[in-house]
């Protein structure tokens, strides 16, 4: 495993790798998710919901987020039912990309702080319960995949956050141990996963989180923008 370059630390313990949550830690995509949901939905004949409703409903992955809308819309699906709206939502959202109707744009100051912390020597990951195609395709079009040695997307490993398999392949990947690893994320998930990898997570206060307010999150620290990560690994 490769050793970290000196100054890059956390509470005293070195760093060499930082893995980021995706959506509501590193873009908003709330917008294109719910509009692949509603089109799902639609096909059903249920009621669309708005962006915001979307993004409380937003963690653990499509399949929740298909679950979730048809309790809320008191359908009476089947798992087989339930599993073609997953397909028709991979659909819709796929196509957004396709066709470049992508609303997704990253959150303030991570177009600078990324290129950043690469150029400090840290590897870079992202971990996502996200498709890796819709992961990947969204970061290659935004110019953010150059910066990340490795995509790790919700069917990548055979189990998904908060599960820390993710996690522990990001590293595995990077050429790092879990221990000289950081993970930023925006929800339980990502805490949850980061506990169970023994990873020390920081977390960003505007994202998703199933609808509850980041700053309760039990994670060991926060920061208002990635602007806020560079000081504290290098205090």
């Amino acid at each position: 495993m490769e050793t970290t370059r000196p100054g890059a630390s956390w509470r005293g313990r070195p760093v060499s790798g930082v893995l980021f949550d995706l959506d509501g830690t590193l873009l908003d995509t709330a917008a294109d998710i719910a509009t692949a949901l509603n089109r799902t939905l639609a096909e059903k004949g249920l009621a669309p919901f708005p962006v915001s409703d979307v993004a409380r409903m937003i963690g653990r992955g499509s399949p929740m987020l298909i679950q979730r809308a048809t309790l809320l819309r008191a359908a009476t699906v089947t798992d087989a039912e339930r599993a073609a709206m997953l397909e028709r939502f991979f659909h819709h959202y796929g196509e957004l990309e396709e066709e470049a109707l992508s609303d997704a744009k990253p959150y303030s100051h991570v177009a600078e702080t990324l290129p950043r912390l690469k150029a400090a020597g840290l590897k870079l990951a992202v971990v996502t319960n996200k498709h890796w195609r819709f992961a990947n395709g969204l970061l290659q079009r935004l110019g953010f995949a150059a910066w990340f040695s490795v995509i790790v997307g919700g069917d990548t490993c055979e189990r998904r956050k908060p599960d820390p398999q993710p996690l522990l392949h990001a590293c595995t990947s990077l050429g790092i141990e879990p221990e000289r690893a950081v993970m930023v994320g925006d929800s339980i998930n990502d805490v949850q996963a980061a506990r169970a990898a023994s990873i020390p997570v920081i977390c960003v206060p505007y994202g998703y989180n199933e609808g509850n307010d980041p700053r309760g999150l039990p994670c060991d620290a926060f920061i208002d923008t990635l602007a806020d990560l560079p000081p504290l690994l290098w205090p």
